[in-house]
């Protein structure tokens, strides 16, 4: 049996001395069916469909809230729910997604894309999804090591106010965002390009509250628009910190506008002391964008004031499994179905390049437009469950971000409606997997699509796939 977690404090920077621990007892728990590690927008459906199958589900999260991206990361819209003619993130993922629209006067009730998230409401929702089937929490907890055998994980070992212990289940799913779970047990992974370079810039998102709204609902503020002022704010050269015309905002509440702006570059999540950079870097950042938009919007923001930023940084990737299938670009291209799809994404290509001279440019050129490829209306492309599948683990499911895909695919599938729609399916295969035999592929996947179908899933029988 070997332990593992992460090579030092600094991930892949090198450590002058090592410290040998005497041996200790830790306190174990193995009285759980499924662990879910990671309380973002993954794991809280991961966690609720798990303990909705009757399966006792512990749900662990290094923050003191769920929901991640979409709360403390303060993200301050969803992406699209439709594919253009209806909503195809549906079973939980609707079930969210409607609830955070209730009691939002400013949110048209049939409204399906790039809707506004107020992001204290979002924590109390997924609080509730997840208390309501019976699954447990445990907040501002770490797992510190894996302990594997023979492609098993025998359990975690876990780090908070009551010090170390480990937890064993029979099945684990991995929604760290990061991969973890299963990179610590030893599962392959890629990250970033064929070099292991070139990760996606992160984004540090805020809001900014005592806004004129009535004076910013009659100016554009998106970076692609020719009218937005941060071509003017970037023209001025005046705040250094600015560095694209990435600017993305929402109203999340009377006055206050979240703020999906600009990017961090070069920071690495898998790495504490980049991400730690990066956020007191995006912190200024923030300083900046309303100190500008003051100057430059004056009759929207000229009093506001920058009210809260992200506890979060806005990662985009990091590592991706090796699965028992990779999703590839032409998957995506051919909008393939597969026999084992477990869920269906209509997202866009959305990749961020990672030199800030690739988006210093007028009228959003940030996107990269050979890599922005788009679906028509009703197009669709398959998840396989086969992505969930770290290829060298037999009982762990990821979900999320993370999955097995090509770089380019994992542009599209990273995106909250997609991981709502992923995590659902990797906790009822879970459940069904604990029951059955702590084998994560000895489960039938026909019996798991039917299941999520009975759920309210979107899976069609016979999703059509371009030639």
């Amino acid at each position: 049996m070997g332990a593992h977690g992460p090579a030092s404090l600094y991930g892949s920077h090198p450590v002058a001395k090592t410290y040998s621990l005497s041996p200790r007892q830790l306190s174990w728990d193995d009285s759980w069916d499924v662990i879910v590690i990671g309380g973002g927008t993954a794991g809280c459906t991961a966690a609720a469909a798990a303990a909705r199958e009757g399966a006792r589900t512990l749900l662990v999260e290094q923050t003191g809230s769920l929901g991640g991206m979409g709360t403390s990361g303060l993200v301050p819209a969803w992406t699209p729910f439709s594919d253009k003619e209806k909503i195809i993130y549906r079973g939980m993922a609707e079930k969210v997604f409607e609830a955070t629209k209730k009691n939002q006067a400013h949110i048209e009730p049939g409204a399906l894309d790039w809707v506004a998230i107020d992001p204290e409401r979002l924590k109390r929702i997924y609080d509730e999804l997840v208390a309501s089937h019976g699954a447990k929490v445990l907040f501002n907890t770490f797992m510190s090591s894996v302990e594997t055998e023979s492609g098993h994980v025998r359990a975690v070992v876990i780090s908070n106010k009551a010090g170390l212990s480990a937890l064993s289940a029979k099945i684990y799913v991995d929604a760290t965002g990061d991969a973890d779970l299963a990179a610590w047990a030893g599962a392959p992974f890629l990250k970033g390009d064929e070099q292991g370079k070139g990760l996606m810039p992160a984004t540090h998102c805020f809001a900014l509250a005592n806004v004129n709204t009535e004076a910013y609902l009659k100016m554009n503020c998106h970076g692609a628009s020719p009218d937005s002022p941060i071509h003017a704010i970037l023209a001025s050269k005046r705040y250094p910190l600015l560095p694209d015309v990435h600017l993305c905002s929402n109203i999340i509440g009377p006055g206050t506008v979240g703020f999906n702006a600009g990017h961090v570059y070069g920071v690495d999540a898998t790495i504490p002391q980049s991400t730690s950079e990066g956020l007191v870097l995006g912190r200024k950042i923030a300083a900046q964008y309303r100190d500008a938009l003051a100057e430059f919007a004056p009759a929207a923001f000229g009093n506001a004031y920058l009210v809260m930023t992200g506890s979060l940084l806005g990662i985009r990737e990091t590592r991706r499994i090796v699965g028992d299938y990779v999703l590839t670009l032409e998957d995506y291209l051919r909008r393939r179905s597969f026999d084992d799809d477990i869920a269906r994404n209509s997202y866009f290509i959305d990749v961020h390049p990672n030199v800030k001279e690739a988006v210093n440019s007028l009228a959003g050129a940030w996107k990269c437009e050979e890599k922005a490829f788009r679906y028509g209306a009703g197009e669709t492309h398959g998840i396989p469950y086969r992505c969930l599948l770290p290829r060298t683990l037999c009982n762990v499911l990821v979900a999320g971000r993370s999955i097995s895909a090509e770089q380019l695919v994992q542009g599209s599938v990273r995106v909250m409606p997609c991981c709502l729609a992923m995590g659902e399916a990797a906790g009822l295969a879970a459940a069904m997997a604990a029951v059955k035999s702590s084998d994560t592929r000895s489960i039938s996947v026909s019996d798991l699509q039917r299941a999520l179908r009975g759920y309210g899933a979107y899976l069609p029988e016979a999703a059509p796939s371009m030639v």
